[in-house]
């Protein structure tokens, strides 16, 4: 079977019974207990935050939050946080920091929210700020790429120590709709940008950018959620053991020098 390009990823990830956090968190976590709100404006929809048990582990999850019908989607603003979104995560990161607890990321965004209300806010500044605080933060964080992992949206909570993406996800600088409007000024050229972009699994495994690339049965999440589940929990479980053994500045350490290595380009 030929290997599937970027854009037919986009297509499986974008149809409405893909699973989203909401399905995977009960089959991964025990205990989980949601928090809400930033501390400063308000609740974001767009990000769900809370802390579980992973096999026993305290943690902290922070996770982008699509939905499957109009009205999910509404209520989490179509997977784009707003700024109190990305503040209610830094907020759960730092508690998780004070008592100890790995951070657990679930990345899946088309980017953040770009409307006026959110800049007036402070989008760039919140996007900014989480980047600097979770390179620096005193816990393991690994993230994982459900669907879409598009741009700042993507990277406000991404900064991490091992990163694993889903069989069919996709991360990118930008969308492939945004990329397509910026080179050519017409946003119909999506699928020409989506296949150039280098924006795969596959892609980020080769480009270092990715440690692990999470198998989904029979080719897409759709059809096995209790097996994609167990192959999450797997790699989460392993990552933590393995960090865990690590002195925090070694990890600090490790964990800076991967994002300053993303990018290099020598002819």
């Amino acid at each position: 079977m030929a290997e599937k390009t970027a854009w037919d990823c986009m297509t499986l990830i974008r149809e409405k019974n893909r699973p989203t956090i909401n399905d995977y968190i009960p089959l991964i976590f025990s205990e989980f207990y949601e928090l809400h709100g930033d501390r400063h404006y308000g609740d974001d929809g767009a990000i769900l935050g809370g802390i579980g048990r992973l096999e026993g582990m305290p943690v902290t999850v922070i996770a982008e939050v699509k939905g499957r019908d109009l009205n999910e989607n509404k209520k989490s603003n179509f997977a784009m946080p707003h700024p109190e979104g990305y503040r209610k995560a830094l907020r759960l990161a730092k508690q998780a920091e004070k008592f100890h607890r790995p951070v657990i990321c679930f990345i899946d965004t088309p980017g953040a929210f770009c409307g006026i209300e959110a800049e007036e806010r402070g989008q760039g500044e919140a996007i900014a700020k989480n980047i600097m605080e979770f390179m620096r933060l005193r816990t393991p964080i690994t993230s994982v790429v459900l669907g879409e992992g598009e741009s700042g949206g993507a990277l406000g909570i991404g900064v991490c120590d091992r990163l694993a993406m889903l069989e069919n996800a996709l991360y990118s600088v930008i969308s492939p709709r945004g990329c397509a409007s910026i080179l050519w000024k017409d946003a119909s050229k999506e699928q020409e940008a989506c296949n150039m972009l280098k924006i795969t699994a596959s892609d980020m495994l080769r480009l270092g950018i990715a440690e692990s690339i999470i198998e989904e049965p029979h080719g897409s999440a759709h059809y096995d959620l209790d097996k994609i589940a167990e192959n999450i929990k797997e790699f989460l479980v392993q990552t933590l053991i393995e960090n865990s053994k690590k002195d925090i500045d070694i990890l600090l350490k490790e964990r800076y020098t991967k994002f300053r290595k993303i990018g290099e380009f020598s002819e």
